[in-house]
């Protein structure tokens, strides 16, 4: 019986060693998840105060039209590149969180 007890407590420790360490991950990887998101919307808001501003100084239509479609260009390379930034950001958190189950999978087989 002695034994059985010893292995229980073995087997309770790994659990809650996995647990803390998927959490510890999981907490880094939201973490930089939010400055990412933080930095992103800075860096639209001061884009956007730039655009207005290159916009109210433009003396004519065709100007204005061609500061317009130079922001907008900006703006979709931005947000397709913050877009793949993310993905890979998420990719990593979803494989930090699937490590312990890789494990526990392993150790039972």
């Amino acid at each position: 019986m002695y034994q059985n007890i010893e292995q229980l407590n073995a087997a309770s420790k790994d659990v809650m060693d996995s647990q803390l360490a998927t959490v510890s991950a999981m907490s880094k990887s939201m973490q930089t998840i939010a400055t990412e998101t933080a930095d992103y919307a800075k860096k639209s808001m001061e884009m956007n105060a730039s655009f207005f501003e290159k916009l109210m100084g433009q003396k004519s239509v065709e100007g204005a039209v061609e500061v317009q479609t130079e922001y907008a260009k900006a703006a979709y390379e931005n947000f397709i590149a913050e877009s793949k930034k993310f993905g890979a950001l998420y990719q990593d958190l979803a494989k930090e969180l699937v490590k312990p189950v890789e494990t526990a999978v392993a150790k039972a087989r």
